[in-house]
């Protein structure tokens, strides 16, 4: 499993109307690029699990996933239809530890 430190940001915070980007998620987005680790991707139909540990109760633990994924698939050059499993948690965390933990498997799913 893999951490980056940084609160996750939702769907909500990533566009402004229906074609551009926030200069929240631009922002967010130059972050995680920086803290992401160097890493390969397995070959093939990928399982993708995403912890998003946040501090809130009212976080929907969907609204992570397409901004993070976003981020991943741009990183590590992947198309993200490869990824047939999608496991997803939420963690509650005290106010200022958020962060988004992931890890890439290979998938049983054809």
């Amino acid at each position: 499993m893999h951490n980056v430190d940084i609160k996750p940001l939702t769907v909500n915070q990533v566009w402004q109307g229906r074609r551009f980007k926030t200069p929240k998620y631009k922002q967010y987005e130059k972050d995680v690029l920086t803290l992401l680790p160097k890493l390969e991707i397995p070959e093939g139909n990928l399982k993708l699990t995403i912890i998003a540990n946040v501090s809130s109760k009212l976080s929907d633990v969907d609204n992570v996933a397409k901004p993070f994924i976003d981020i991943l698939q741009k990183k590590y050059g992947f198309d993200d239809r490869r990824i047939y499993e999608l496991q997803m948690r939420k963690h509650l965390v005290q106010k200022g530890k958020e962060k988004i933990s992931f890890s890439f498997d290979r998938s049983s799913f054809i």
